[in-house]
């Protein structure tokens, strides 16, 4: 027989037993979360199948950008089925790893990440073009799903009746979604920009939107990416001990951060007051943007996969 293990041990929620005691019930999950058990082993093949239906549509997309002949034409409305389909796949893969609590080791935030990145992109398809943005996007899922089979699950696990906390994650985990579409757009305009100077126009460069429609995109991503990551740095660092039970530690995940909503800070200070636009704007927006993965998966890389410690 196993020996028993405390129950803030096995999901490692973060408050200790007496607290258990005085709430009776605190770690059961909700009852709609309990008939996720029943799919606890068809996990694994969801997460599979969404994998291989992440790269059968960067094939796909890949494939009409760069005009190789593929037997099949583009068309709109069984593109946003197919991608509607792929991401049911996903988060039926997530689920069952959230069924007792919200479980956000590095694999397992990533792959959450990308779901809402494509499910943004999925939305945002139906009203803007937004061609050349999934060319980006699909691979980069394929390479969340990957490491999110790879590495090994967290056992961290955040508790479900603590509503604050889960919407403190979730504010974290769009804003993280919004600036990472703002970043792919800033690379799309300066591929777009460097290929117009040197009028070098491949079927890639062809069927991207134009550059001012990308610019002005990029900056209502931008401006609510900025505002979610505003309430992300500023709730987790003045009510930490309430959210997480502890105060705020000067960490480098924390330094980082900061220095990201600095970035972002003077960007939105400088297109309101100066007009940023162009270069510019896109230097800045990939500064923000890399200080934000050194801070949230630089962070977990670290703590996790070399130190072998929860994040």
């Amino acid at each position: 027989m196993r020996p028993s293990v405390p129950m803030s041990k096995r999901f490692g929620v973060c408050f200790d037993e007496s607290m258990i005691l005085q709430q009776p019930g605190a770690l059961r999950p909700p009852r709609l979360t309990e008939p996720l058990l029943m799919i606890l082993p068809f996990a694994p093949l969801t997460a599979w199948l969404a994998l291989a239906a992440y790269a059968g549509l960067s094939w796909h997309f890949l494939a009409h950008a760069h005009g190789w002949r593929i037997p099949w034409r583009r068309a709109l409305p069984t593109e946003h089925l197919l991608v509607a389909a792929t991401l049911v796949l996903h988060l039926l893969a997530l689920l069952p790893a959230n069924a007792h609590g919200l479980a956000l080791g590095l694999g397992q935030s990533l792959s959450t990440v990308m779901w809402l990145t494509v499910l943004i992109y999925w939305t945002a398809s139906f009203f803007y073009k937004l061609d050349g943005l999934q060319t980006c996007l699909m691979p980069m899922a394929v390479l969340g799903m990957a490491l999110a089979l790879a590495l090994p699950p967290s056992h961290l696990a955040y508790d479900l009746h603590q509503p604050a906390v889960l919407l403190h994650i979730l504010v974290s985990l769009l804003a993280y979604s919004l600036l990472l579409i703002a970043a792919i757009l800033a690379v799309m305009m300066l591929v777009l920009d460097r290929a117009l100077h040197a009028k070098r126009f491949s079927p890639v460069i062809r069927q991207m939107p134009p550059l001012l429609a990308l610019e002005k995109l990029l900056f209502q991503v931008l401006w609510s990416g900025f505002a979610l990551l505003t309430l992300t740095v500023f709730s987790g660092v003045l009510f930490s001990e309430q959210l997480f039970g502890r105060p705020v530690a000067l960490s480098h995940k924390t330094v980082f951060a900061l220095m990201s909503w600095l970035i972002f800070a003077a960007l939105m200070w400088g297109r309101l007051r100066h007009g940023w636009r162009g270069r510019l704007a896109v230097r800045w927006t990939l500064a923000g943007f890399g200080l934000l993965l050194l801070a949230y998966v630089g962070s977990k890389f670290v703590l996790e996969v070399l130190l072998q410690r929860p994040g």
